[in-house]
């Protein structure tokens, strides 16, 4: 498959396919066409005495001042050089690459007015893995993400600095290893690179993949700790779910059915005395299912957001150029808050389970021990859990519904929506942890319930687990065996389908 920029529609597995390399992404004749003539408009009007916004003014609360032909080149490297104001820890890598692609895809939609030979520069970076350093702090999320995008394309005028391996090198020197020279900006070049959402969107794309296994996963999860309590399946029936119809509820429930086909271990105990189980168990169609419907949501909003013009003025005609909002964070920044709540509470209701575990009910043994009172067994990990839950919970204030003003008042109302963004990738990483320590706490909890076995799916990721973390005889220094289930986490280690 051969993606062709600003012609094809991005989605998520496309865009993560052009970042792994799995997807041959280029520009078409129809991209170069489009590019072409929307940069011939560009000069036109650039060429006018007709005051233009972005084309032959100054920014922001200096849109008024008009620039002069001559000093237009000056006035491009200026943009980028004074927006270039991130501060923080840097963003990861392949977030910066990400970036890149999606920012090609819509400069390559002819809206834009940008030159040929920038765009391609973009992809020589992408094709070299010459990916640029992009601080983490300091957009607000309108005029779209303006200091990370500034930070991007630094580079492009041999300014700031490249990823090479785990060091940072300045652009120049990495430019001039590879027989590059700078570039240097013309009328709107600057405004079109450093206006757009990429830095939100591509926290969101990142947020979107890790989030996509973590449900499932939770999903798992659930159910290999209700093999370990003998809880009941009557919640999972299909009769109950398709009378409350919303799709993840059914979608979760479907899914447990087949976690539990052929258990010896839940046909076990069909005719128990148990009238029902606690909300942590019987409302996981519920409860993970309203988080599948956030996923969704982000999903469809970022994959528009992927496939849209985020820069301005946006460029219609050789004669107009509109100058409106479409840099305005707030589309991506409601949902990712929105998100962050979903992905916290997979991680509260997870820890309820890890607790419901350790109260030694319905033939367990307390703190998941045989010998306990000298041994403390489960215990702790459980402190690790509600500690992690507090902190994503913490974390889960919405960015999207504060604004500053900036800008001398001309951007008098922001999104925020980079902030919501990294939380809610903050917050996916500590769900990691939590389903790891339920995971685990899951696997002891079975091994009471020998010999009866559970189904393949069950059976297949408790061998996973005891190929790392060895059942729990006798306490012994637990956090290897936390760090090991949290390196099956992290590397999807897990069959959740």
């Amino acid at each position: 498959m051969t993606f062709r920029y600003g012609v094809d529609r991005l989605n998520l597995d496309i865009v993560n396919g052009i970042a792994n390399g799995s997807i041959k992404a280029e520009l078409c004749q129809e991209a170069l066409d489009k590019i072409n003539k929307s940069r011939s408009n560009v000069e036109k009007m650039a060429a006018s005495n007709k005051a233009i916004y972005g084309i032959n003014t100054g920014f922001g609360p200096l849109c008024d001042t008009q620039i002069s032909p001559a000093e237009t080149h000056l006035l491009q490297k200026n943009l980028l050089i004074t927006h270039a104001v991130g501060v923080g820890e840097p963003i990861a890598k392949p977030i910066s690459k990400l970036m890149l692609i999606t920012k090609v895809h819509a400069l390559s939609q002819g809206f834009s007015g940008i030159r040929l030979e920038v765009v391609e520069r973009m992809l020589k970076f992408i094709e070299l893995d010459l990916i640029p350093v992009v601080p983490e702090q300091g957009s607000v999320g309108a005029s779209g993400d303006l200091a990370p995008l500034s930070h991007l394309f630094l580079p492009l005028l041999g300014e700031g600095e490249f990823w090479q391996g785990d060091a940072m090198v300045p652009a120049a020197q990495a430019l001039k290893e590879h027989g590059l020279e700078p570039l240097e900006l013309h009328a709107k070049e600057g405004l079109a690179l450093i206006n757009g959402t990429q830095f939100i969107l591509s926290h969101a794309i990142t947020a979107l993949t890790k989030m996509r296994y973590l449900l499932d996963l939770a999903d798992l999860a659930g159910a290999m700790s209700i093999e370990g309590m003998q809880g009941s399946q009557s919640p999972f029936r299909e009769e109950l779910h398709q009378i409350r119809a919303f799709a993840g509820n059914i979608e979760v429930a479907a899914r447990m059915r087949r976690f539990f086909k052929d258990s010896q271990n839940m046909a076990a105990h069909t005719d128990c005395d148990r009238v029902q189980d606690p909300y942590s168990l019987r409302c996981i169609p519920q409860v993970h299912g309203a988080s599948r419907n956030a996923y969704n949501h982000l999903k469809e909003l970022a994959e528009i957001e992927m496939n849209s013009v985020t820069d301005n003025p946006i460029v219609i005609s050789e004669e107009e150029a509109i100058s409106g909002g479409s840099f305005h964070g707030q589309p991506l920044a409601m949902v990712l808050d929105y998100a962050s709540i979903a992905a916290a509470e997979l991680g509260n209701i997870s820890d309820r389970r890890c607790y419901l575990l350790l109260e030694g009910l319905h033939g367990l043994p307390r703190l998941l021990t045989k010998s306990g009172g000298l041994n403390s067994g489960m215990m702790i990990p459980q402190y690790t859990t509600a500690a992690l839950v507090t902190e994503n919970k913490s974390l889960c204030f919405p960015p999207s519904a504060d604004s500053v003003p900036t800008s001398m008042g001309q951007e008098d109302h922001v999104s925020m929506g980079s902030i919501s963004g990294r939380k809610l990738n903050q917050i996916l990483g500590n769900l990691e942890k939590i389903l790891a320590i339920e995971l685990m706490y899951a696997a002891q909890a079975i091994e009471f319930r020998r010999p009866n076995t559970c189904s393949d799916i069950i059976e297949e990721n408790f061998k996973v687990i005891r190929a790392k973390v060895a059942k729990l005889e006798e306490d012994r220094l637990l956090k290897p065996d936390i760090d090991a289930m949290i390196a099956l986490v992290k590397s999807q280690a897990f069959t959740v389908n």
